[in-house]
């Protein structure tokens, strides 16, 4: 098995996650291994039934395209699992030799296949600080035997819910959890599997006075973890942008009363008819791409000593997912209806939080939205998508008094900010951009009779 193709101007990626070990059976297409590059984490799937005899790569190694992952035996069975189903269930280790003989147990269990790991976990077998075991030596336990064979989607199911990983059913290939698992036991479609038992808390030591004890700490003051190489490429790209454009934010607030109503009045018979839910998405994608063909500038770049005008919309709307922010690319946003670009959107979202959202859809784009409203912001400075020159901030609907036509009304009300390159756009052009994107959400009507 060897590294695939990872993109267009990918080389390399970090080994983040084995999800099979040597000696285990592995069916045709099932993922065995995950890599991190700097813009999507992807999986290496068996090319076909057979056994991963060993591994190359160990995790956190940096691997180019085409480098030895593994080797993998088609048609073989693994006889590790068998050799293990085998093996008597370890006792619980007595007091006085439990801090030599519970690593080792620990690392049989943590070893043993993904079905038996996910539901026979072994209090008794987590390694003991002290000849006693803690809180900390069972949750790591747990960590390691259970949540580790888990991909990205569940993981973040289970930590967002807060979840056993060890009582739910699983009816994935080898016992493996899906995230289809995990959402029927959250909604109380599947009754929860006999929880591994807890070890009684230990007796509290004395501490000396003034010296604040484990519990008042919370255990580990700190934590080291390394940056992954999607984190690595936010980092650098986004203090490229501080360090490359002109960089300037123009504000303006928004009446969302016109389309909140329209939204209202037709959000049934929209979603009915095209099997998509009709979101605030597809209005601001159409208003942006009315602003950006009138103010051509908000929709260019500079490329060395020349500014490149791009006749094509293809706006990127920034993702929050588990590996951190995305921006996938909707393409030719102007020829789309409001039914394609929702449906466009929901697909990336989801790819995105997934971890399968392909190269091809994270690159290029030539504007951004940003929807920090979601997550309750009221104003920010968004930092622009380099090489693009211009970024789009949406944020919280609040209901706030307004003067319309010389009385004080309550009207739902979103601030906008739109930062821009001054190196190319002008702050007339800018604000010209914003006042048109606003005029068109005020006035959704303008929309469809493209004004």
């Amino acid at each position: 098995m060897t590294v695939p193709t990872l993109g267009e101007s990918v080389s390399e990626a970090t080994v983040a996650k084995w999800l099979k070990q040597p000696g285990e059976a592995v069916g045709a297409d099932e993922p065995v291994v995950e890599l991190e590059t700097d813009k999507v984490t992807l999986e290496v799937n068996a090319p076909a039934a057979g056994t991963l005899t060993s591994i190359a790569a160990e995790e956190g190694a940096t691997v180019e395209v085409g480098a030895l992952l593994g080797v993998f035996s088609a048609g073989a069975s693994g006889s590790a699992p068998a050799a293990q189903a085998e093996t008597p269930k370890a006792e619980a280790p007595k007091q006085e030799s439990a801090g030599a003989e519970a690593p080792k147990a620990a690392a049989a269990a943590a070893a043993a296949p993904a079905g038996d790991g996910a539901k026979k976990l072994d209090p008794a077998a987590a390694p003991r600080t002290g000849g006693k075991i803690t809180k900390a030596d069972l949750m790591a336990f747990l960590e390691s035997a259970a949540v580790g064979d888990l991909g990205p989607a569940v993981r973040k199911l289970i930590e967002e819910k807060q979840l056993d990983p060890a009582v739910i059913p699983a009816s994935g290939k080898d016992g493996r959890l899906t995230k289809e698992d995990v959402l029927n036991f959250v909604e109380g479609k599947t009754k929860p599997l006999a929880a591994p038992a807890k070890p009684a808390a230990p007796a509290a030591s004395a501490s000396p006075a003034g010296a604040p004890s484990s519990a008042s700490s919370g255990g580990k003051r700190e934590e080291r973890v390394r940056l992954t190489k999607l984190r690595q490429t936010i980092a650098r790209r986004l203090k490229e942008a501080q360090n490359t454009a002109a960089m300037l934010t123009t504000f303006n607030e928004c009446d969302m009363s016109a389309v909140m109503a329209l939204r209202s009045q037709y959000k049934d018979a929209f979603e009915k008819k095209h099997g998509v839910k009709l979101g605030f998405s597809s209005f601001f994608t159409k208003a942006v791409v009315g602003a950006l063909q009138e103010v051509p500038a908000v929709n260019a770049r500079i490329d060395g000593d020349e500014i490149v005008y791009a006749h094509y919309y293809d706006i990127g709307m920034a993702v929050s997912t588990p590996n951190g922010l995305m921006v996938p690319v909707m393409r030719d946003c102007d020829k789309k209806s409001f039914a394609e670009i929702e449906k466009a959107l929901g697909d990336l979202a989801k790819k995105g939080r997934d971890g399968k959202i392909s190269m091809d859809e994270m690159q290029g784009g030539t504007f951004t939205i940003t929807n920090g409203g979601v997550f309750g912001s009221m104003m920010s400075t968004p930092i622009l998508n380099m090489p693009q020159s211009a970024i789009l901030g949406l944020h919280k609907i609040q209901e706030r008094p307004v003067a319309i036509n010389g009385q004080v009304e309550i009207r739902p009300m979103m601030y906008l900010a739109l930062s821009y390159d001054h190196r190319i756009i002008d702050g007339r052009e800018a604000v010209t951009f914003l006042v048109r994107v606003k005029e068109a959400i005020e006035d959704p009507q303008r929309l469809l009779i493209g004004m």
